[in-house]
């Protein structure tokens, strides 16, 4: 019993806040990468109903980290989920699957909109990333769910890493 309370202590202990999560606009995604400047954005939309969206999370967080340090790379995660799941649901999902990146959720609802906004391709599907280097004029999008060796193939592109 004493193992219980103290695995059910040390367990309450630890740092279990989530991240705050900021709605964005449209214009506010496009803002946060639109600057010309030298950093490499990546940005990913994706909800946590989405299976091919939490498979790739991962290694988009351990790849992006990877590069960050030395080539400037700014992972964004764009959270499509349901108005209802904002924030406390998102920022649980997220505490809970250790995203400890920066997440905005999307406060728009039309996607024949805030989707061309993005690339004038994006049918709405998820998940869907961007990656853009303003200084370079690299952009590519891709709607699918990219495996880990394309995406840093296309990351180390954008960097200008073995071009």
């Amino acid at each position: 019993m004493k193992k219980y309370i103290v695995a059910a202590i040390l367990l309450c202990s630890l740092n279990t806040t989530a991240q705050t999560i900021p709605a964005y606009k449209i214009s506010d995604v496009v803002k946060y990468y639109e600057k010309q400047n030298d950093s490499v954005y990546v940005i990913n939309f994706w909800a946590t109903f989405c299976k091919p969206c939490v498979e790739e999370i991962p290694y988009l967080i351990s790849t992006s980290k990877k590069y960050a340090k030395d080539n400037n790379v700014q992972l964004l995660l764009v959270s499509l989920d349901l108005p209802a799941f904002f924030p406390d649901r998102i920022a649980t999902y997220a505490a809970k699957n250790n995203y400890d990146v920066p997440i905005v959720w999307l406060d728009e609802t039309n996607a024949d909109v805030f989707c061309p906004a993005i690339d004038s391709s994006w049918s709405g599907s998820i998940p869907a990333t961007l990656i853009i280097n303003n200084k370079t004029g690299y952009r590519k999008f891709f709607e699918e769910q990219m495996k880990p060796e394309e995406f840093e193939a296309e990351l180390k592109k954008a960097i200008g890493i073995g071009n």
